[in-house]
């Protein structure tokens, strides 16, 4: 679609095809450009029609059958009364076609015109004269014109009472009467047109009919009244509220165009608020708005259509405008002098009222008084509050005030309120108020008094009964002595002292033990009684505090001990009933000099040591002296009693000190176990010596331990046994240690390997006992490997004892998984018999095996003599 603007506001002209189906875009036209206030825009043509964007479309389909068809697209300014028009053209495309040899001849087809008014425009109320011609519609085939309408107003699908009709000859449309536009804004009404025989020729045809609006109808206000509220001294600018109008004219005309002002305001002072025009918003405009000066504002409100214009409708409102209170005005007290008077002793009386004024609005925080006694109250005997009711300041006396002491109290009180001051702009700062209160002291004839009223006495621990611990006595306020005063305990209470009746002299009447009974917490506070001759009282407390003493001696709870062969030191701890400086730290020591010299103490901490033997002394029992001293000074001494044992676990002795002997031991079930395992390796490995080593039955000879053919030491690389030769010469020595020279040429080496004797630990705790071969005369000559049933089992039990202790204290019993060792099945019946040193004791020759060697074995003896 083509679109050329021959020029704003007169012509437009748009190419478009021959044929125009019903709902096709024309084009678009520059509505804004032409006028800018548009509020109505129709078309001269019913087959067309214009949206607000200026978009042409058809409403029908249409047939181009001149060159060229206009119409008008009328633009409306209702409320400036502005009246423009657009000459719309719409020219045929020019198609190009290609030229051929036989061209077709061109079809005309002949199209009938549409019957199509443009819509219709009513104004509101119009004044006539009815009956009013809105519109007429004409057909070329047709002559019988009827009508069926409806209103687009709520509920209106029927005639509204003839409103409008048609004339059935001309098709001219009348209205009856005025409308109004509220109710029914615009019409719709289908037109049919029918021969005189009853035929329709067209198309129904629908026709708008728009009820344009008339300012009939003046704004009004939402509410009668509008509330608002604003603190005092707010700064301008500052939103009160918002007014709201509306108008039932039509919308987004000047006929709800609507402005708003200020009428009056009461009171009629300087203007204290503004009033936005168009969003009918209210500000503060005055920067002094003080709620003791004016505490409410009434304002007279206008609203005008029309934009504001004098012609406009209006209607009026009302808005009051409350002040809130803030705390912008000290209290200050009536009096600046008070005088009172209050009889001594008296408590928790009130004895003043004082009164202060606020001109904040009462019953808030703002004005609500806080009083407080700034001077002449250090000893608190004095206390105000406030009655909340009234607003009074009230003054109680809550201790007894004394007439001898002063006949006279001067004090300062002043005022303040609950919340925090909040100052107007450019005010000064706010002073605080203050009043000064004069209390006389009226004289009364006073009991004894007791000074001082609580009285602390320090008794030492088991004091003597009778002995004097102090002297407690009252006097008369009046005369400032303690003549004709009589002094006793009332009954009920812990039954420790005695006071004397006449001279106030405490003394004890049991003896004060921190062990017995109510002493145990130390302390007791008892009231005494003082009495005139006038029969009044006066009462004071005593406390009594039993200081603690070094009345008990430092003992060693535990006195019996077992020592075993780890001599593991012995933990010694004293205990002592007294509390500190009594008690620790300890200080012991052995009182026997000649069980000094062979045990010793060795200080752990404060309450305890370690006693433990200085040197190797015997097994036995030990009955050991030991004091101890504690801070104090006091001794006790406790004999300690060690029994010092051959065991490897306390449990072993039971009480009884434990020698080392051939054969009676008790052990337990898992050492029983363990014995007899044991026994059956010990015979097993004894019938193997005898049989190895046995000299009767034994006739070759053996150079060497017989336990070496068994366990062949392999960490060196020295020539074995069985291949040795002339250039390896035996070597000859004393010591635990055995060895070999090879000799090689002219030099000779040495090489030292692990002795072959078996070095066992003497149970008895005497040295080392060398069980090997024995030399005698520097000759070595051959070990007979046979020891006795004592010295094998004086080696072996106190071991096996030991691993039996620890396998009984592992629950696991992961010990015993290294001792106690199933091995698997190996087989039988092997070729090579055994390589033992007792497995051919039989034979005559034990050694010819070596002669015939395979050949690797061969080639390694001979390896080791070229070494």
């Amino acid at each position: 679609v083509l679109s050329l603007c021959c020029e704003a506001c007169k012509e437009v002209i748009f190419h478009v095809p021959s044929e125009l189906e019903a709902d096709t875009l024309v084009g678009r036209v520059d509505l804004k450009e032409c006028l800018q206030t548009a509020e109505m825009v129709s078309s001269s043509d019913g087959n067309f029609k214009i949206l607000e964007d200026g978009s042409v479309y058809t409403t029908s389909a249409v047939s181009l059958s001149a060159e060229k068809k206009t119409f008008t697209i009328l633009l409306k300014d209702i409320q400036e009364d502005v009246q423009k028009k657009i000459r719309v053209s719409l020219v045929e495309e020019v198609k190009k076609t290609e030229n051929t040899r036989h061209a077709r001849d061109t079809v005309l087809k002949r199209t009938k015109r549409r019957w199509g008014p443009i819509p219709s425009v009513m104004i509101e109320n119009s004044l006539g004269p009815f009956p009013l011609q809105i519109q007429q519609v004409q057909s070329d085939t047709a002559q019988n014109y009827t009508i069926y309408y409806s209103a687009s107003g709520p509920g209106i699908d029927q005639d509204p009472k003839g409103l409008f009709y048609i004339e059935r000859e001309t098709g001219n449309i009348f209205a009856t009467r005025a409308v109004d536009r509220e109710q029914y804004p615009s019409f719709q009404i289908i037109c049919f047109a029918t021969t005189p025989d009853g035929y329709s020729p067209e198309v129904p045809l629908v026709h708008t009919i728009r009820i344009e609006d008339d300012n009939d109808n003046a704004p009004y206000f939402t509410q009668d009244v509008f509330q608002f509220s604003v603190p005092e001294n707010s700064k301008p600018g500052v939103i009160v509220g918002k007014v709201i109008a509306e108008d039932r004219d039509e919308a987004d005309t000047l006929h709800t165009a609507l402005k708003y002002r200020i009428v009056s305001q009461n009171p009629p002072i300087t203007p204290a608020f503004s009033l936005h025009g168009v969003t009918g918003v209210i500000t503060v405009l005055s920067p002094q708005l003080d709620r003791e000066l004016v505490s409410t504002y009434t304002l007279l409100v206008e609203v005008r259509d029309m934009g504001g214009q004098p012609f406009g409708l209006c209607s009026t409102g009302t808005a009051v405008i409350r002040l809130e209170d803030t705390n912008d005005n000290a209290p200050s007290f009536k009096q600046i002098q008070y005088e009172t008077r209050v009889e001594e002793n008296r408590v928790n009386v009130e004895v003043l009222r004082v009164t202060v004024v606020d001109l904040d609005e009462p019953g808030l925080p703002g004005s609500g008084a806080v009083y407080e006694i700034i001077k002449g109250n250090d000893d608190r005997s004095f206390e105000i509050t406030t009655d909340k009711n009234t607003n009074e300041g009230v003054l109680c006396v809550v201790k007894g005030l004394d007439y001898e002491t002063a006949k006279q109290r001067i004090l300062v009180i002043a005022v303040n309120n609950e919340a925090p001051y909040m100052l107007a702009p450019h005010s000064q700062q706010l002073s605080q108020s203050t009043c000064s209160v004069t209390v006389h002291i009226l004289d009364v004839d006073e009991g004894p008094v007791f000074k001082p009223c609580f009285f602390r006495i320090d008794v030492k621990e088991c004091e003597e009964v009778g002995a004097s611990i102090g002297r407690y006595i009252a006097e008369d306020p009046e005369t400032g002595n303690s003549e004709g005063i009589c002094y006793r305990i009332p009954p009920g209470q812990c039954n420790w002292i005695s006071i004397e009746e006449k001279t106030g002299e405490v003394r004890t009447i049991k003896v004060l033990d921190r062990d017995v009974g109510e002493m145990r917490r130390g302390q007791c506070n008892i009231t005494v009684l003082a009495i005139d001759r006038n029969g009044k009282t006066g009462t004071g407390t005593i406390q009594v505090v039993i200081q603690p003493g070094n009345k008990n001696y430092p003992r060693i709870m535990k006195t019996d001990y077992i020592m075993c062969r780890d001599r593991k030191p012995i933990c010694l701890t004293a205990q002592d009933g007294d509390e500190s400086p009594y008690s620790t730290p300890f200080v012991y020591r052995i009182t026997d000099r000649n069980l000094a010299s062979s045990w010793k103490i060795t200080r752990h901490n404060d309450n305890s040591v370690y006693l433990s033997p200085k040197g190797d002394i015997p097994f036995g029992i030990y009955t050991i002296p030991v004091s101890v001293t504690d801070n104090g000074g006091k001794v006790g001494e406790t004999y300690i009693k060690v029994n010092l044992c051959d065991c490897v676990t306390p449990t072993e002795c039971n009480g009884q000190t434990r020698q080392i002997s051939d054969g009676n031991i008790t052990l337990g079930i898992w050492a029983i176990l363990a014995m007899i395992l044991g026994s059956l390796l010990l015979l097993l490995i004894l019938i193997t010596i005898c049989g190895c080593c046995g000299s009767g039955v034994m006739h070759r000879h053996v150079t060497d331990d017989c336990a070496n053919h068994n366990l062949i030491i392999s960490n060196t690389e020295a020539p074995g046994e069985e291949v040795m030769d002339h250039n390896i010469i035996p070597l000859q020595n004393t010591n635990d240690q055995g060895g070999y020279a090879v000799k090689t040429g002219d030099q000779q080496t040495f090489e030292m390997v692990k002795g072959r004797g078996h070095t066992l630990e003497s149970v008895k705790g005497v040295g080392h006992q060398t069980l090997g071969s024995v030399k005698e005369g520097g000759q070595p000559v051959m070990d007979t490997c046979r020891y006795s049933y004592s010295e094998w089992h004086n080696f072996t039990h106190p071991r096996l004892g030991e691993k039996v202790h620890l396998c009984r204290q592992d629950e696991e019993q992961k010990h015993s998984e290294d001792y106690l060792l199933s091995y698997n099945y190996e087989g039988k019946g092997s070729l090579a018999g055994s390589v033992g040193c007792c497995s051919d004791q039989h034979e005559e020759e034990a050694l010819d095996f070596l002669d015939q060697l395979e050949p690797k074995f061969r080639t390694l003896a001979e390896t080791c003599i070229k070494r």
